[in-house]
């Protein structure tokens, strides 16, 4: 911190990573001792499981149901389900668990709990079956660093990240090949409207999505194909984004990392704030799924710029630098890497307030300094864009160059037409012609850009961290629960114990067993297994 540009007290700065930590303990402790529908289906589809039955309900839901309905889910679906098989005369095989979760869902299978031989029976084969789901997330990343070392990555940062979704996948193809050609590097494919609410995820391509394309690992799997296809024409590695979030986020990042995508949106928060999912749900979830995305080498995005959509982007500012601290403490406490955390942020401050430019400066700058190992996720203008597309796009303009200024890793590009169409080819193209542009001409001006000592931006960047450690104390003292039902965080008010998705939610019973996250927790110990 010796270098910082804005001058900032390490001793402070270790004092909200020390009251991030603290805070976020408990929320932790939570996640670690419960487990929920989607944890128990992931390990499923770890151990091969795909397909759904004649109404599309994927039979990873059909088990899980029926083991929940026999025996419930404290001691997890693995040992219910491979004692099963074993009483069934069943292989141990992704096919036969379709049949048996066939078998369960006519009424012809009823579950137990094995206990002695045949419980360490059911553990070993859950845990074989289950590692051969890990070791292809390995095998992925592994491809992943050959194709990012032979075709490379792209030469500047941040990394051009653009949003294509019509909500049918042969249709996104195309028009995903069309904007790396024009100078994307990560491509993300926005998930159709409320699938977040959705408790199962969705088989097969899609064709018919709304405001976006449904996630699946079909969707995945075309799309992943489609952008290889384009890093070896263009000679750089591009990247894809989906969403791991809402009621199926274990499943999601199970199924990008099986599929090798590079990115996914993954915030716990998000899914707590605007669509109301139940925070002890959505706390547990999002450890385990960040569990498999730390050993898939994805880079996480977080969602700190949605609470300025709601709160004033001035007044809840430090809201954004708490969430990244707690944020960064539940990556890490989950196994993700510095590189991986592509904790989010915004340009949404009115731009009519005098200094607004200057404000944005100070609140980008200071999130590159706390997180400087950090690829920071920097937002575009939404809450404040009009039918003015010509003020929309250098509202833009101003957004890149901020970006450029602060040195940040990824830059969602902004759309002049932001709130009054979904975008064309054509406003891509434009707004990628803005991006170009500004980080052709000013790409390195963060090494020149100083603020004044003690000046505006000094100041208001202290002021900020200030108020966040104050927010932290408070947090600390009264719960980040509590905190969340308050409505600290974007205003909304959302209590533990309701939202939806709490009835998914159970308490582990002793000889709780989870096969993916024994071999996830202590990689090493099960090296022999993978």
């Amino acid at each position: 911190m010796s270098s910082s540009k804005l001058g900032l007290d390490p001793a402070l700065v270790h004092r909200a990573r020390a009251l991030a930590a603290r805070a976020g303990r408990p929320v932790v402790d939570l996640a670690r001792s419960h487990t929920t529908v989607s944890v128990e289906r992931a390990v499923l589809r770890l151990s091969g499981m795909i397909g759904a039955d004649p109404d599309g309900i994927p039979w990873v839901n059909r088990l899980v149901d029926a083991v929940r309905e026999d025996v419930g889910l404290g001691h997890g679906v693995a040992l219910p389900v491979f004692h099963s098989l074993a009483q069934h005369g069943l292989e141990y095989s992704a096919a036969d668990l379709t049949l048996l979760a066939q078998k369960a869902a006519s009424g012809s299978v009823r579950f137990e709990l094995p206990t002695g031989r045949a419980a360490t029976a059911a553990k070993r084969a859950a845990k074989r079956m289950a590692a051969a789901g890990i070791r292809q997330i390995d095998r992925n990343r592994a491809e992943r660093d050959r194709m990012v070392k032979r075709y490379g990555d792209p030469k500047q940062r941040p990394w051009i990240y653009l949003i294509v979704a019509t909500g049918d996948i042969f249709e996104d193809i195309p028009q995903a090949q069309a904007a790396a050609r024009a100078g994307a590097d990560v491509i993300a494919v926005i998930r159709s409207t409320g699938q977040s609410l959705l408790d199962y995820v969705p088989e097969g391509a899609t064709r018919e999505g709304f405001a976006g394309t449904y996630a699946t690992q079909e969707n995945f799997r075309l799309m992943r194909a489609a952008l290889d296809e384009s890093s070896r024409e263009l000679g750089r590695y591009v990247r894809l984004t989906n969403y791991a979030s809402g009621l199926c986020m274990p499943e999601i990042a199970t199924l990008a990392g099986l599929q090798r995508l590079d990115m996914m949106l993954n915030d716990s928060m998000y899914g707590i704030l605007f669509r109301d999912i139940n925070p002890i749900r959505t706390f547990v979830d999002q450890r385990f799924s960040r569990q498999i995305h730390a050993r898939a080498g994805i880079i996480i995005n977080t969602g700190e710029d949605n609470y300025l959509t709601t709160a004033d982007a001035v007044e809840a500012a430090h809201t954004v630098t708490v969430s990244q601290l707690l944020n960064e403490y539940f990556a890490h406490e989950a196994g993700l890497a510095d590189w991986q955390l592509g904790l989010g942020h915004a340009f949404e401050i009115n731009p009519d307030l005098p200094e607004s430019f200057r404000l944005e400066l100070a609140h980008a700058l200071l999130a590159r300094e706390l997180f400087p190992d950090a690829p920071l996720k920097w937002m575009p203008p939404t809450k404040h864009m009009t039918g003015d597309v010509f003020r929309g796009n250098l509202l833009d303009g101003f957004f890149n160059l901020v970006g450029a200024l602060t040195g940040q890793g990824i830059l969602l590009v902004g759309m002049m037409t932001e709130a009054v169409v979904t975008p064309w080819l054509s406003d891509r193209d434009i707004a990628l012609q803005n991006v170009r542009y500004v980080l052709g001409a000013a790409g390195n001006l963060h090494e020149d850009f100083v603020p004044a000592p003690d000046g505006f931006i000094q100041r208001r960047a202290h002021q900020v961290l200030d108020e966040a450690i104050s927010l932290l104390e408070r947090i600390e003292n009264d719960t980040l629960l509590n905190a969340i039902a308050d409505g600290t965080f974007g205003i909304m008010k959302r209590p533990a114990d309701r939202g939806k998705g709490l009835d998914g939610v159970a308490r582990h019973d002793d000889g709780y067993y989870n096969p993916a996250t024994d071999i996830l927790e202590t990689p090493a110990k099960h090296e022999e297994d993978l």
